[in-house]
Order: structure tokens, then C-alpha cells, then sequence
């Protein structure tokens, strides 16, 4: 992967010498100011920054270099930053790791010193990359497939590491999009009978005159166009493990045929008399509330009871505490690497959105979503508006962070205050009770035009 680094330096005798500090192996990007730091910033992403204090308009000050300090570590928060001071500027640099900077360096320069110091910056980012991914593989949990790190989460996956050893029939309830059927194959893969055959059906997808035969299979002859016999899905999954996706949606009439294979576990082929013994572990799940089904007669209740030996009920993604961004984190890793597009990284505006948004279809949703992102993202930041996701919420949902509740009041604040005073910057500054460089750090930080002609605020 290729290292990237911004040497934000005023004098040109100092940037053609730093240039030639570092290998080839490194994209090296040079700034003299504020402004152009700021653009190479966003267009160049770089991992490493070394910052000059002393920018003009302030060459022989550092004002100016701690407000650029300031703006790159909100604009990109894994960004390193080392700052160079003068000799003897010690309080400076004291004062700029204390903002955020990760390492100074002391001028004059020294090739090897510098060089030394900015590779051990590159290592400390590739570091929190690595164990940022490994969290997110890891995600508290030994179940293949499932990102979670929420304590609800975390509970089902226990719960499910204790059942999978066992062969008890298993009810997974939740919403669409939930994962249910990953669930189903941790259960298998996570059991003895892990080698042997895991066989799923979608009692929703199959039209009810052809359910039975694929679930219990037919013998040749048994009706018009049974020209062979044909094992159903029960007997393929003979040694391991039957999933019945949707069995809310089971007909009744099958469902007392599916009742007795498992209490019998002996399978009846259509238009056949000779039973045949099944060795299999049965998984169902079900959007459905079976509770209301069975009192509306449209489930067996001893069904119930007999697929339902230990029930996981799956949350949805809004009720699993910071499972959101952990899950999309997750999905950008692998989607990136799927679409060659191995660096993407939400911004914070994706961040806060992705927190949140309400999620109404879930996982399946966020792959949706995420997979949008991936393809649209102009840079290395995946942003709110890529994932389409710009109001970051549903409408029936309160806001309840409070960075975007204070964000929202004061950029419509600026705004009606702008529009007030004519968008005059001074009187706007002193009707807002800041300075004009705050005033305008803030229209910078929400994208607020300052000229009524092109303003769309």
C-alpha cells in the first residue's frame, strides 16, 4: 500500500530538503500555507503530515499553525501529525501534542532524525489500522460470519455456542435482514455434524403443491411428470443439519407432516409406502410472530413447541447498541476489497449518520447501502451522501446526539444570522458574538456560502 505523506512548509530551500529525506517508496505532497495544506489534505489523504508552525501570515508566530493543526486532526482524526518548531520552541511543541499532534521535531533538519521520526509515524497508523480491523474481525464473538459487539448480540452468540454442540431443534425469530440464516449455519458449523451436509429451504419462496415433494421427495410414477425418483431436502441433509427458512409461511397441512418426521424422524416420500429414517439436526426461523399465527389457526401450537426447543430471538440492528458502525465498518473492509477499492474509510458525517439512521431492513439494508458507497466515493472518505443517508435518520426518530443537536443549532444559527445582517461578515460576527476568523472557520466547517448571490443556505 502506498504511504502517503504532506509536508506542510513555507520555505522553499526547506521543502526541496525534506523532499529529499524520504524514499521513493513514499507520495510526497507539499504545501506553503493554510489553504493549500488544506486542499492537499483532502485530495492526497495523506497518512502523515510534518506541519510548520511558523505559516504565513504569521511566519514568525505559530497561530496560524496551530489553527491548521486544529483543522486536520477534525477533518481526519487518524491522520498523523508531527510538528516542527524552532530549537528552542519547546512550550510549542509541548502545547501541540497536547492538542492532538503525535510527535515534534526540532529544527535544523537532519535527514536520518526526520526520516526516523516520520517512519515511526507511518508504523503507529499502521498500527491503529491493524488493531481496528482485528476488533471489527474479532468483534467479540468466535461466530463465523456474525460482526457484532453489542451485549445483545453477544448474549445470542453464547447462548448459540452452548446449544450448537447439542442437537436440540432451534427457532430463530427476528426481522428480515437480521441474519438469521447465518445464525443457522453457525449453528452447524459449530457442531458435530459440521462435515456433513447443511441443506436450507425457504418454506415462503416454493409454491405449496411442490413444498412437500422438495422437502420429503417423490418415487417415479407418483404423479404426472415424476419420471424419477428424488430424495427431498430431509434425506439430503441425512448426517447434518435441515434449515427451514420461513416456516411462519408453512402450510397446515404440511406442517402435521413435518410434525410427525420429528417426532418419528422417519421420512414418507409422496407416492411411496416404505418410510425412511432420517439423521438430522433441524434449525427453523421465521420472521413471523408465531405466538399471533397459532392463535389466529394458522400454526399448530405442538408444532411450536416441538421446533422451538431453545429459541435465539435475533434484535434488529437499531436495538444493538453500536452494532451499526461496527457492522458497516465491517462491510466497507470487505466490499472494499471486492471492488478493488481496499482504503475507503467513513468520514465522521457517515459516522454520525450510519448511528443514526434507523435501519428498517437491516443488514441486508446496510450491504445495500454500503455497497452504493463503495462504488460512488469520489475520495478515500465514504460520506453521508454516499450511503444516501444525508439526513442521517428516519423521520419518526429522535435525535439524540448530542454533537449533531449542537452542530444543527448552530449552523442554522450562522445562517438565519447571515441572512439577517445581508450577509455583511462583520456585523454577522458581532450579532453571533464571535470573531470574524471563528465566523469564518465555522462556514468552512458546514459548507456555508458567504456571498447572497450564491448562497443556497
Amino acid at each position: 500500500m502506498t504511504r502517503r505523506l504532506l509536508i506542510v512548509e513555507d520555505d522553499p530551500g526547506l521543502q526541496s530538503q525534506m523532499r529529499w529525506c524520504f524514499s521513493d517508496d513514499l507520495e510526497v505532497t507539499v504545501a506553503s500555507d493554510r489553504e493549500s495544506a488544506l486542499t492537499a489534505l483532502r485530495r492526497a489523504e495523506p497518512d502523515v503530515v510534518t506541519l510548520d508552525l511558523g505559516l504565513p501570515p504569521d511566519p514568525g508566530g505559530a497561530t496560524e499553525g496551530f489553527s491548521l493543526l486544529e483543522e486536520i486532526l477534525r477533518l481526519s482524526p487518524g491522520t498523523k501529525v508531527i510538528v516542527v518548531t524552532g530549537r528552542e520552541d519547546k512550550e510549542n511543541a509541548v502545547k501541540a501534542i497536547g492538542m492532538g499532534a503525535c510527535d515534534f521535531y526540532q529544527k535544523p533538519l537532519d535527514a536520518d532524525i526526520l526520516s526516523f521520526v516520520v517512519n515511526r509515524a507511518f508504523r503507529l497508523a499502521e498500527l491503529e489500522r491493524e488493531n481496528e480491523y482485528l476488533a471489527i474481525q474479532r468483534s467479540g464473538t468466535n461466530v463465523k460470519g456474525i460482526v457484532a459487539a453489542s451485549p445483545q448480540m453477544l448474549g445470542i452468540c453464547r447462548t448459540l455456542e452452548k446449544v450448537a454442540p447439542t442437537d436440540v431443534t432451534t427457532l430463530i425469530t427476528g426481522e428480515t435482514g437480521t441474519g438469521k440464516e447465518l445464525l443457522a449455519r453457525a449453528i452447524h458449523d459449530l457442531s458435530h455434524r459440521a462435515d456433513k451436509p447443511f441443506a436450507a429451504i425457504n418454506c415462503a419462496a416454493i409454491p405449496e403443491n411442490l413444498l412437500e415433494s422438495e422437502l420429503f421427495g417423490f418415487e417415479k410414477g407418483s404423479f404426472t411428470g415424476a419420471t424419477h425418483t428424488k430424495k427431498g431436502k430431509i434425506e439430503s441433509a441425512n448426517g447434518g443439519t435441515l434449515f427451514l427458512d420461513e416456516i411462519g409461511d408453512m402450510p397446515m397441512a404440511l406442517q402435521a407432516k413435518l410434525l410427525r418426521f420429528l417426532q418419528e424422524r422417519m421420512v414418507d416420500r409422496v407416492g411411496s409406502v416404505q418410510p425412511i429414517p432420517v439423521d438430522v439436526r433441524v434449525v427453523c426461523a421465521t420472521h413471523r410472530d408465531v405466538r399471533a399465527l397459532i392463535e389466529a389457526g394458522d400454526f399448530r401450537e405442538d408444532l411450536y413447541y416441538r421446533i422451538s426447543e431453545i429459541t435465539l430471538d435475533v434484535p434488529p440492528v437499531r436495538e444493538r447498541d453500536g452494532d451499526a458502525l461496527v457492522i458497516a465498518q465491517s462491510l466497507l473492509k470487505s466490499l472494499g476489497k471486492q471492488m478493488d477499492r481496499p482504503n475507503l474509510a467513513f468520514s465522521e458525517e457517515a459516522a454520525n449518520a450510519i448511528n443514526g439512521y434507523g435501519w428498517p431492513g437491516n443488514v441486508r439494508e446496510m450491504i445495500n447501502k454500503v455497497k452504493r458507497a463503495t462504488i460512488m466515493a469520489d475520495g478515500k472518505r465514504v460520506t453521508a451522501e454516499d450511503l444516501e443517508l444525508v439526513n442521517g435518520q428516519t423521520s419518526d426518530q429522535i435525535q439524540l446526539n448530542l454533537r449533531q443537536v449542537r452542530e444543527t443549532a448552530e449552523r442554522q444559527a450562522i445562517v438565519q444570522a447571515l441572512r439577517a445582517c445581508n450577509f455583511n461578515i462583520a456585523q454577522t460576527s458581532r450579532l453571533l458574538g464571535v470573531t470574524r476568523p471563528t465566523l469564518y472557520n465555522l462556514t468552512d466547517k458546514y459548507r456555508i456560502n458567504t456571498s447572497p448571490e450564491t448562497s443556497g443556505t
